[in-house]
Parts: structure tokens; C-alpha cells; sequence
């Protein structure tokens, strides 16, 4: 099967490329951008070494379909996505938060609290809390965007007004859109019989008003349980079936690999990519009720190249 791990097109009035952990971002002198969703995949802010077939694909048309499914509580950058594997929208200057928004203690959340924190970004957790419980209500937990190659770190709501990284104004808006999508999210989710554990929205502006931007209730920037049984495993202190990139990170952690200074990356043996591929496709399969689509990969170079010129034709 094949896959893409780096891309190095050169679109119509492009005049710069950014490589993130998963998607490569061409900005347009339209102040349009195409983004293509790689391939690749990351876990404690690394990107292993091989990547994962379909992936891309799945991240792309996720992401769109709960754009859409958004649009009418947030403006966002999608104009369209010509290729399976790309998204074309509005260049919008970013936020340099991530929203955060958890409505049960799992993840981060409950390494902290593991290690006997009581306050995270400024918000007090409840005492007696299990892993994976519920919390009375959803919680924020912003974190600063990090300079590539460092870790993304948690803040409170009053550090990024007092450091004037967000406005008051602009963070209260930011913070009611996180509350309604992640209750849309979470109503999309619960109707598929999947409860959505946390994610992360990202917000930019472009001439004076707020979008939503990148991905959003994707595996990559979400965590899922399976509601069927939730009660029963919560209440024997069982793990929770999930479907998230959690699974990923529990093999690293099994192969000795944090990320942490002097760890060396596993190999990835094909197995591990195929099961990886596997669990994304059920994921999407999972949380929109549809059959997955695999697109024809035998070039995709070509393909996305081809379709992304076509698209560009049409935009003014």
C-alpha cells in the first residue's frame, strides 16, 4: 500500500511551505491554502518513522464532515476539498492558544491528576475522581502553541489575557464556540454510540473575524470511548475500549519511547502500521455510520496534483 510521507508540490502562486507534524501547508499569494493531510503520524511530539496508509485520507474527510456539520455555530476556513487527501480554505492569522476542552478525566488529564495535581490551567478538579470518570462539566484546558520542536504546554485562561497572548474579548468568544462545538461533537458522537472524551479546536482571524481552523473531532485531536459498556468498565476499574491515537502512544510507551531525552524511536514493524490503518478506517467508519472509500493510491503524488490545479482554477 502506498503512502505519502513528505510532499514538495509547488501550486500556482505559492509563495511558502509549512511542515507540520502531520500536514503540509502551502500558503497561496490569494491568501488562500492547501493543505495536505500526509501520511504521517505523531506521538509525543514525534513523528515516527513510517507512514500510515489511508491515514491522510481519513484525517481530510473527517475533518470536513464536522466542519460542515459546525458551520452554522462558527465560521470556518474550509472552502473545499478537491482531493481526498486536501483541504483548501482561507488563510487566517492563528490564535496562539490550542482550546482544549475535556468532559472526562483521561488522557493528560489524568496523568496529572495521577501525579496529585488538584489544579490544571487554572481549573480545579474535583477530589476522589477514577481515570476516565466523568467530570460534572466539561473544562477548558487551553495550551500555548508550540514553536516547532517543543512541547505544547498548559495555561490558564487569566495567563493569556494577562500576557496579552488572546484578547478578554476574543477569549471569551473563543471559549463559548469550544463549549457549543464540543457539544455538537459530543451529540454527533453519542448518536453513533461513542462518547467524545476531549479534543482541541484552534481558532484564527482573518480581517477582523474569528474562524474555526484546522482539524477538528478527528483521532488525531480527539479521543473517543465506546459508550456500550462504559458504566460496567468504569465501575470494575477496567481500561476503556477507545478509539483515539492513544493506542499508538501505549506501544511507544510499551517500547520504551516518550519522547523523553536519550529514548530511542521503535521500529515500526508492518504489523503495527497495518493494525494503525485499521483503526483509523474503523474510526471513521464508527463515527459517520459510512463505509470507508479507500481512494486509488497508486500515485497519489500525481493525483492530488492533478485535482488540486483543477480547484485552484475555479477559486477567484
Amino acid at each position: 500500500m502506498q503512502a505519502i510521507q513528505s510532499t514538495t508540490f509547488h501550486f500556482p502562486g505559492q509563495k511558502s511551505v509549512y511542515n507540520g507534524k502531520v500536514r503540509d501547508v502551502y500558503f497561496l499569494e490569494n491568501e488562500f491554502l492547501v493543505i495536505v493531510a500526509s501520511d504521517r503520524i505523531s506521538a509525543f511530539d514525534h513523528i515516527l518513522p513510517k507512514p500510515i496508509p489511508y491515514k491522510g485520507q481519513v484525517l481530510n474527510q473527517l475533518a470536513a464532515k464536522f466542519l460542515h456539520a459546525t458551520a452554522d455555530i462558527v465560521p470556518n476556513w474550509l472552502t473545499g476539498t478537491p482531493d481526498p487527501m486536501v483541504a483548501v480554505g482561507h488563510m487566517c492569522e492563528p490564535f496562539k492558544v490550542e482550546m482544549v476542552i475535556r468532559g472526562y478525566l483521561a488522557g493528560h488529564a489524568a496523568r496529572e491528576y495521577k501525579a496529585g495535581k488538584r489544579i490544571l490551567c487554572g481549573v480545579k478538579l474535583p477530589d476522589g475522581m477514577k481515570e476516565n470518570d466523568k467530570f460534572p462539566s466539561p473544562i477548558i484546558t487551553p495550551a500555548t502553541k508550540a514553536e516547532s520542536g517543543h512541547h505544547d504546554e498548559d495555561i490558564s485562561r487569566e495567563d493569556i489575557i494577562a500576557k496579552g497572548i488572546v484578547s478578554k474579548e476574543d477569549y471569551e468568544q473563543l471559549e463559548k464556540y469550544t463549549f457549543a462545538l464540543f457539544e455538537r461533537g459530543s451529540k454527533i458522537a453519542a448518536e453513533r454510540g461513542l462518547i467524545l472524551v476531549d479534543t482541541k479546536y484552534e481558532f484564527g482571524k482573518k480581517n477582523g473575524k474569528i474562524y474555526l481552523i484546522d482539524e477538528i473531532h478527528t483521532p488525531d485531536s480527539s479521543r473517543y470511548f465506546y459508550a456500550d459498556g462504559y458504566a460496567e468498565r468504569q465501575a470494575k476499574g477496567e481500561k476503556q475500549k477507545q478509539l483515539s491515537k492513544e493506542f499508538v502512544r501505549e506501544w511507544l510507551i510499551a517500547n520504551n519511547f516518550q519522547g523523553l531525552e536519550g529514548q530511542t524511536m521503535p521500529m515500526m514493524p508492518d504489523e503495527f502500521v497495518n493494525t494503525v490503518t485499521e483503526r483509523y478506517i474503523e474510526l471513521y467508519e464508527k463515527i459517520t455510520g459510512e463505509k470507508f472509500v479507500k481512494a486509488d493510491n497508486s500515485d497519489i503524488e500525481s493525483r492530488i496534483e492533478k485535482n488540486v490545479l483543477a480547484f485552484l482554477g475555479t477559486l477567484k
